[in-house]
């Protein structure tokens, strides 16, 4: 198994590796400039991007001793599901630019790590792979598949039947994406996806016809937001399919109320690993407002910065169902293929266990108690 730069592709972990940023250092060893600034870069000047890690590390945890931690673990329920630990990995899009076996390798980890995942649209492995890998794994955490809401309305008809076919238990609607953001670093480094990656499961689908301009007329306001989704889309998304669908890129709480309204099954606060936006707050700011906004009237998931077992431990305490991971995934795998991607989660997994036993909880219902007082 060979990159396409001629190089044997790895798939054993580099000495040294110990924590995440530990992976993200080594991966700079199989990634080129160009992809690395596609992967691990933000929009303009990265404020948002630099925030999201920050944001979590400012938070302090004060812990309480002598409490009895036998029988303790990391389960939740989650969309009536019971997950064996909250993590789950982010949609991310164009996986073989990191490894080879891409979503293939990512979705074994995850199966066998009982992490959640959440497969992108843009993914270079037919969804139908992917679920055959995922759904034998007795112990797998939720398997859902990210949508952009696309103007071809048969084809996303059709998609919707595949993904319902393949065994794939809810639909996550990127909401917060109509354009992309404007990515400097990426730009700078000259990013061209390679020609023989594509969004596998994209084919066939019918792109709209550049509608015309008149003078002083605007290609993205006039043309391109023509077909930005609206709450009138999600009522029509919900009404050709049976799978819950969770909103990701809710930030506002006034727009986390209207979800719940709409029938969302469920939100994920997301600044888009500060990919799209700039200066957006971090989402570690964003999580309690939109958490008290909705009331327990839908579960709500947070992404963006998650780099340590504090992190994971942090969000639940401040309300999360469970945290989604992004970045540190594709470094594992740069690193490793599926090995990388399960070592990266298994750290996760032990140091949320560390940080829980070290805080005095037992259970994830204790973490709200493991908050400093204004840690934030």
């Amino acid at each position: 198994m060979t990159r396409t730069d001629g190089r044997a592709a790895p798939t054993t972990l580099p000495e040294g590796v110990v924590s995440l940023a530990d992976h993200e250092r080594h991966s700079a060893k199989w990634l080129d400039a160009a992809v690395q600034a596609y992967f691990n870069g933000g929009a303009a000047d990265e404020i948002t991007l630099r925030a999201n890690i920050a944001a979590w590390q400012r938070i302090e945890l004060l812990p309480r001793v002598m409490r009895r931690l036998e029988g303790g673990h990391t389960r939740v329920e989650l969309l009536g599901r019971t997950l064996v630990h909250p993590m789950l990995v982010a949609p991310m899009a164009y996986q073989q630019l990191a490894h080879p076996q891409g979503e293939q390798a990512t979705a074994l980890a995850a199966a066998t790590l009982g992490a959640g995942l959440v497969l992108s649209t843009q993914a270079t492995t037919l969804l139908e792979d992917v679920a055959r890998l995922v759904l034998p794994e007795p112990l797998r955490g939720p398997l859902w598949f990210q949508l952009y809401l696309l103007p071809d309305r048969d084809f996303m008809r059709e998609l919707i039947h595949r993904v319902e076919a393949a065994g794939f238990e809810a639909l996550v609607l990127t909401v917060d994406a109509p354009v992309q953001g404007a990515r400097d670093r990426e730009r700078r480094a000259g990013f061209r996806r390679a020609g023989e990656f594509s969004a596998v499961n994209l084919a066939g689908r019918r792109a709209p016809k550049p509608l015309p301009l008149q003078p002083g007329q605007s290609a993205l306001f006039d043309d391109l937001l023509t077909h930005a989704p609206t709450w009138d889309d999600l009522g029509w998304l919900r009404s050709i399919t049976h799978l819950p669908i969770l909103l990701k890129g809710v930030v506002h709480p006034d727009d986390g109320r209207e979800a719940v309204a709409h029938g969302a099954a469920g939100l994920i606060v997301s600044n888009h690993g500060g990919r799209t936006l700039d200066t957006m707050p971090a989402t570690a700011a964003l999580l309690p407002p939109m958490v008290q906004a909705v009331q327990g009237a839908v579960p709500v998931l947070v992404d963006g910065g998650i780099r340590r077992g504090t992190d994971v431990l942090k969000a639940v305490a401040l309300g999360a169902s469970a945290v989604l991971v992004g970045r540190p995934v594709l470094h594992g795998l740069a690193n490793a293929g599926a090995v990388g991607v399960a070592h990266v989660l298994r750290l996760l997994r032990d140091e949320l266990e560390i940080a829980m036993a070290l805080s005095g909880c037992r259970t994830l219902a204790d973490a709200p108690g493991a908050l400093a007082p204004d840690g934030r």
